[in-house]
């Protein structure tokens, strides 16, 4: 029997220990919501609970591994039998890869890689939730994406857009296209997908070089989460509005 949420909308972040993650589970508990905090390593999992939920935040752990399609199914299963649907997917789950990334010299080990998390397991984690999406009276999904995924930003020459990379870059690159091809597919749905930019944060993704901490990288997903019905779809965002292909 499915637990009674009082009309709580349920939410999964996946990635959600640390980092960003964690501070858009934060900030979807500060909103009264259920949050599923999706990681795979148990006591990080585990601590992020405890600690979101000291915040006030009624957070539970999901252990998710998207780059495992069992692990994904389970997740998928936990929450079907807990709550009977997921209202909000946040895909934040993300790896930069090793160095070198220069196209001339990298790894196609590390691309492949790259690509298994950071696309892959959007893919993966978004179809295993799919049917629960479609059981939400306003389903949401926010992937996690960046300015670097930005083809016009990147041909620019006085663009920031980080150092050269032929796997964490094209890897945002082709989850911006493939997000579209969601937005496409499933536009009569009710089901919206954006992808949300959160500017160069502090966080162990970049070694905290950025100057923007996770709290400020997280709204833009928390407010891409709570979009209306008649939100947009298949758009890229950061906190000043949309950002060009």
């Amino acid at each position: 029997m499915n637990e009674n949420t009082n009309g709580r909308t349920v939410a999964l972040v996946t990635g959600a220990n640390k980092g960003i993650g964690y501070e858009i589970a934060a900030g979807l508990g500060a909103l009264g919501w259920l949050v599923g905090v999706g990681a795979r390593d148990e006591r990080r999992r585990t601590d992020a609970v405890a600690a979101l939920r000291a915040r006030g935040a009624d957070a539970f752990g999901v252990p998710l591994d998207v780059t495992d399609d069992a692990s994904a199914a389970a997740a998928a299963k936990l929450l079907d039998e807990r709550f009977g649907r997921l209202d909000v997917l946040v895909n934040n789950a993300a790896v930069t890869g090793g160095i070198p990334q220069e196209p001339t010299v990298v790894d196609l080990a590390e691309v492949r890689a790259v690509l298994e998390t950071n696309v892959l397991g959007v893919i993966r984690v978004t179809n295993a939730v799919l049917p629960l999406l479609r059981r939400s009276a306003a389903p949401r999904v926010v992937n996690m994406s960046s300015a670097v995924g930005s083809l016009a930003m990147q041909s620019e020459p006085d663009a920031f857009t980080g150092p050269i990379s032929a796997a964490y870059a094209p890897s945002k690159t082709l989850l911006n296209a493939v997000t579209v091809q969601y937005a496409k597919e499933l536009r009569d749905t009710g089901i919206l997908f954006n992808l949300a930019c959160p500017g160069y944060c502090d966080t162990d993704l970049n070694g905290h070089s950025g100057p923007r901490t996770p709290v400020q990288g997280a709204a833009i997903a928390v407010e891409l989460a709570t979009l209306p019905d008649d939100g947009p779809s298949g758009r890229f965002f950061n906190e000043d509005g949309p950002l060009p292909w």
